[in-house]
């Protein structure tokens, strides 16, 4: 990277605009903190959040109700969850998410009574954004973070940026970072997933950070046919046929997007929604207006007529994987980094199963909150002392190199996200796809073509990279099957692996077992 052209100073930095960075800024300056948010694209409608009608883990503070709700949360996680985790996001979320009020107009049922669990996704990210800049919070869009600061002692100093639009870099010195970078999609075609490449992931691992659940990325979302819409609520009513008209036998729960892979990978594969009762078809049209407006342009009316559909992986989003978080705080083992929602582990609350859902929106609320709220108490006085950069790999000019960012890309998502790699799991394909991306992970070392005149981009290819070799390399180390993390040559649960695992390093993947130490709920 070259010489920063300015530098700038503040508190805290938050680095990725979507739902929890736009919580954790709002909380951060709430405290009276400094705080300046960086985002790729534009705040308040960038991201998977903005695109979708998002639920909201919703349960009202009464004792055996929250119980009840955890019990089943926990055991559906199959030993890698934590109810005292889940207990605070609850709490944290009943008492938060009515206070956006004043710049979001939420719903009411046929009773009268105020709806706050479910949301419309591009006006709550709207007044996010709003909520964002009253409480003082300066947001640089169009401006993504390519690497992290760091002092001598290994503390985090900052982050290194690119303006996009004056395509010249920009230092901010800050005494506390909450990275909410989002997930990484392995450029999936997953709707509102361009820019969740993985790039919080390797930052934080440049710095040392471990990270958690990487194996667990097994979640498809069905989609018509030649589009991004992977809204999914609307295929629990969804009777599947292949291309004779013969009806496709699809399993409920886990096993669905199994069968479907299975009869994908035979040949084109078609569905209708006429067991959908009326009221959701006019429920989705007021939450989703995106999802039947595919449909409309389309021209079919998918209550009576069968259209084409595929699957499109979703990677780390609705997965469980990312950074470790070392305290409430939602700090990482570096001090001054604190992680929010998808780029942190969702283990706590996921557990073996989908991060995605009602459980994730509260999840990237709440930990927005804490991360904000520990890092404002973290960074006083702390931004006057020299810093030294962290990146590696992509940064500089590579003119010379034939490696290019787009195709990386394509390579990564080809050995990620095909159903054969990716939803049939062996050693022996496992091993075939590491063997593809240490390949790449050599390359991208040596040069990224488009360091020069596109650093993000450039960024972008090697923590795709970065973030596929944890992948195989945790679900490599897991010789079971459990959650969204399903092995053909292993196919059953193995009590004695009921532990989360740890995975990091650059040069050389690590792997190691984990289990920390989980607290029932009172």
């Amino acid at each position: 990277m070259p010489v920063a052209a300015d530098l700038l100073s503040c508190d805290v930095l938050v680095v990725g605009g979507g739902l929890a960075g736009t919580w954790a800024a709002t909380a951060a300056a709430r405290e009276g903190a400094h705080v300046v948010l960086v985002e790729k694209g534009y705040c308040g409608t960038s991201g998977v959040t903005a695109t979708a009608g998002p639920g909201h883990w919703w349960v009202p503070p009464d004792p055996v109700l929250r119980a009840q709700a955890i019990a089943k949360r926990d055991a559906a996680g199959l030993g890698l969850s934590d109810p005292r985790w889940m207990a605070r996001i609850l709490e944290t979320t009943w008492r938060t998410l009515p206070t956006l009020a004043r710049h979001y107009r939420f719903g009411r049922n046929d009773a009268g009574e105020i709806q706050y669990r479910a949301l419309r996704g591009p006006e709550y990210l709207a007044a996010l954004r709003t909520l964002t800049q009253e409480a003082g919070v300066t947001i640089l869009d169009h401006t993504p973070a390519l690497e992290l600061l760091r002092h001598d002692d290994g503390s985090v100093a900052g982050a290194g940026v690119w303006r996009t639009r004056a395509r010249e870099p920009l230092d901010i010195r800050a005494g506390a970072v909450v990275l909410a970078t989002g997930g990484c999609a392995f450029r999936s075609r997953l709707l509102g997933a361009a820019n969740l490449t993985g790039d919080g992931l390797l930052m934080a691992a440049e710095l040392g950070v471990p990270l958690s659940g990487m194996e667990f990325t097994g979640y498809y979302t069905v989609a018509p046919a030649g589009t991004t819409m992977t809204r999914s609520m609307s295929y629990a009513f969804a009777t599947y046929f292949d291309e004779q008209g013969a009806e496709i036998g699809v399993r409920a729960g886990p096993e669905a997007t199994r069968d479907l892979a299975r009869a994908l990978m035979q040949g084109r594969v078609f569905c209708h929604l006429g067991r959908m009762p009326t009221d959701i078809r006019d429920h989705i049209r007021r939450i989703s207006p995106n999802v039947t407006l595919v449909w409309d342009r389309l021209g079919i009316d998918p209550f009576t007529q069968r259209f084409e559909v595929t699957m499109h992986g979703e990677g780390t989003v609705r997965g469980t994987g990312g950074l470790c978080l070392n305290d409430d705080a939602c700090q990482t083992e570096v001090a001054g980094l604190f992680a929010a929602g998808d780029v942190a582990s969702r283990e706590p609350v996921a557990g073996a199963i989908s991060g995605g859902g009602s459980q994730n929106s509260a999840w990237a609320l709440s930990s927005g909150i804490w991360a904000g709220q520990g890092a404002a108490r973290h960074a006083g006085g702390r931004r006057s002392r020299a810093f030294a950069r962290a990146g590696l790999a992509g940064l500089a000019a590579s003119p010379n190199s034939t490696v290019r960012a787009r195709a990386v890309a394509s390579w990564v998502r080809t050995e990620m996200l095909d159903y054969d790699r990716n939803l049939f799991r062996t050693e022996a394909k496992l091993a075939a796809s590491a063997r593809v991306l240490e390949g790449l992970w050599d390359a991208v070392q040596s040069g990224v073509h488009d360091a020069g005149s596109d650093p993000a981009r450039a960024r972008e290819a090697v923590s795709l990279v970065a973030s596929g070799r944890w992948s195989l390399a945790a679900a490599r180390a897991r010789t079971e099957s459990r959650g969204l993390h399903q092995r053909s040559d292993a196919p059953h649960t193995d009590p004695a692996q009921a532990h989360r695992l740890r995975v990091g390093g650059l040069d050389a993947v690590w792997t190691r077992p984990h289990q920390p130490a989980l607290e029932s709920v009172a």
